[in-house]
């Protein structure tokens, strides 16, 4: 994977965040994207921290999703918050996880996240549906670290 600052053009940023948009018009989850340098922790166990510190833990619901990144230890994860993985199978990110995957091999950095998001989306209006007084919680801008 590339360095941080050359994952993404600005074409590309700006179409993931219309993806986080895109998908949050449906649900009433909370998506975010989070991209870093590197990590010598598990992609899972970063992620867990990332979240916290991105404050996602305390959405109203539990029901908030990470995209975590670390461009160049090659670490990619996707993470539900309690609300989400309470009510749907283990297996439930595998798909968004492996759709990402199979565009970064093709170095499809933007393309990858985008339809991952999109099918997160999908998958969330299931269990949480958009309510008419849903507030966005959570930013929709990708956090850098």
């Amino acid at each position: 994977m590339p360095k941080i600052e050359d994952f993404f053009t600005s074409e590309e940023e700006k179409q993931v965040v219309d993806a986080i948009k895109t998908a949050e018009k449906n649900t009433s989850g909370e998506i975010r994207v989070h991209i870093e340098k590197s990590t010598d922790k598990d992609a899972l166990e970063r992620a867990k921290e990332v979240f916290c510190e991105l404050k996602m833990n305390e959405t109203e619901l539990q029901n908030g999703v990470l995209f975590y990144v670390a461009t160049e230890s090659h670490h990619f994860a996707v993470l539900g918050d309690k609300g989400i993985n309470d009510v749907v199978p283990t297996d439930f990110w595998d798909v968004e996880k492996e759709l990402a995957l199979s565009h970064f091999k093709k170095r499809e950095f933007a393309k990858g996240l985008e339809l991952a998001i999109l099918e997160a989306g999908k998958k969330l209006q299931e269990f949480f549906p958009f309510q008419s007084d849903d507030t966005n919680e959570l930013s929709d801008k990708i956090s850098k670290g």
